[in-house]
């Protein structure tokens, strides 16, 4: 068997065991790019290790550090903590607030697990002292931190991003994280009309006490100071976010208002060594030819004028099972010039969104990350048996209405 189709069926392992094991299929992948670059390709062992992205994997360490220290220092539990007392007692706009809060912490840099790791024990708790149900509380979360994950300061953002240009499609952050938002919102409000949203407002009011309030200390505001100052840098000057993020996560441990101990814990060791894992193989898949066959397998699948659909349904039916930011968009999104040249048509740009929104729509499953977290955020005396089949059900329906979405929206993003 040529390297080519060693690497190919590498790929599809590694995709397989992430859908049936725990495994982190980093550590595999890197272990096959090693088997097929040198025994099968005859490479030497530098040459696999070349395929190591050096760049990525300072970018969403940078970046993960600079959120390990709002994470320990309480910047952002303060946050989420004020969000939701600005509630004021008002029920009805409990599951329209956990959307918007979720959203803007995830796109602030830690991304959706990171965010909904944070939110969902004190919002599931909440919802059920609201008597909001447990369904649209956890569809708000989820929707809202997937909404937030593609924002250009994010860390997943920042390597959906850096996916994309290598594939010659930079400079597109605003596209990205639109689409993707859009997406959610729309899907968020369909889940507040269907799941006994508008029946809300009917509902007494909450008394203030629920929700008991975290103190906003002077570390909450030099936190704060500095990470808007990083933003600003990002997003204006154009600066590196990653090596940046190691500037600002540096100013706020020397400052003394974070610990580098409990920043270095909150850093999500899995997700890089399953990314940067995984990006390794793709980099062996695409000099061994392996790539040329996987866009030809792709290929088949579409054509130029369905390609838009079919790879959101694709996407969106691995990503139920499988790892969305460790292995889907690796996977997929360097696939995409040979995927338009095998097809003789179809725009990069869209395929790259649909990619991006068909994957992380289906991530509200409790096959997911996100979905687990808030069932096992659920208040005791609730049927989390019942949460789960709705959510399973949801979370496959979305691979449809993902489908549908990229198909006939995503022209207008591109």
């Amino acid at each position: 068997m040529s390297p080519a189709a060693l690497s190919l069926l590498a790929l599809l392992l590694v995709v397989a065991v992430s859908l049936t094991s725990r495994l982190n299929v980093g550590v595999l992948a890197v272990a096959l790019a090693w088997a097929v670059g040198v025994f099968a390709a005859g490479w030497k062992v530098d040459q696999v290790m070349a395929a190591f992205p050096s760049s990525l994997f300072l970018t969403l360490l940078g970046v993960t550090l600079l959120f390990g220290v709002a994470q320990a220092n309480g910047s952002m539990e303060a946050l989420t903590h004020a969000g939701l007392r600005a509630l004021r007692g008002h029920v009805a706009w409990l599951p329209l607030l956990l959307f918007g809060l979720a959203g803007v912490i995830s796109s602030l840099g830690p991304g959706s697990i990171a965010t909904a790791a944070l939110l969902a024990p004190i919002a599931m708790g909440l919802a059920h002292r609201a008597r909001v149900p447990m369904l649209l509380a956890a569809l708000m979360i989820g929707n809202g931190v997937n909404a937030g994950n593609l924002s250009p300061i994010s860390a997943i953002g920042v390597l959906v991003l850096s996916l994309m240009e290598k594939t010659g499609l930079g400079g597109h952050g605003a596209a990205v994280f639109l689409a993707n938002f859009t997406a959610h919102a729309l899907v968020a409000l369909a889940a507040w009309v269907l799941f006994g949203g508008p029946a809300l407002f009917k509902a007494p009011p909450l008394e203030q006490e629920a929700m008991e309030p975290v103190p906003f200390r002077p570390r909450h505001a030099v936190t704060f100071a500095v990470g808007a100052v990083w933003v600003a840098g990002v997003l204006f000057l154009k600066l590196p976010p990653g090596l940046t993020a190691f500037a600002a996560a540096g100013v706020l441990v020397l400052a003394g208002v974070g610990d580098d101990s409990a920043m270095l814990k909150q850093v999500p060791w899995p997700v890089i060594t399953m990314v940067c894992g995984v990006s390794v193989l793709i980099g062996v898949l695409e000099k061994t030819g392996g790539m040329d066959l996987f866009t030809t397998l792709l290929s088949r699948l579409a054509t130029p004028a369905t390609v838009n659909g079919v790879i959101a349904g694709v996407t969106g039916l691995i990503s139920t099972y499988s790892s969305t930011s460790g292995v889907v968009y690796p996977a997929f999104l360097p696939a995409i010039p040979g995927l338009v040249q095998k097809l003789g048509g179809g725009n990069p740009l869209e395929i790259a969104l649909s990619i991006n929104v068909g994957a992380a729509l289906v991530d509200v499953s409790p096959l997911s990350t996100i979905g687990g977290l808030c069932i096992a955020a659920v208040p005791a005396g609730h049927d989390t048996r019942r949460l789960f089949r709705q959510l399973l059900l949801w979370g496959f329906a979305m691979s449809v209405v993902g489908a549908l979405f990229c198909q006939m929206v995503i022209p207008l993003f591109a």
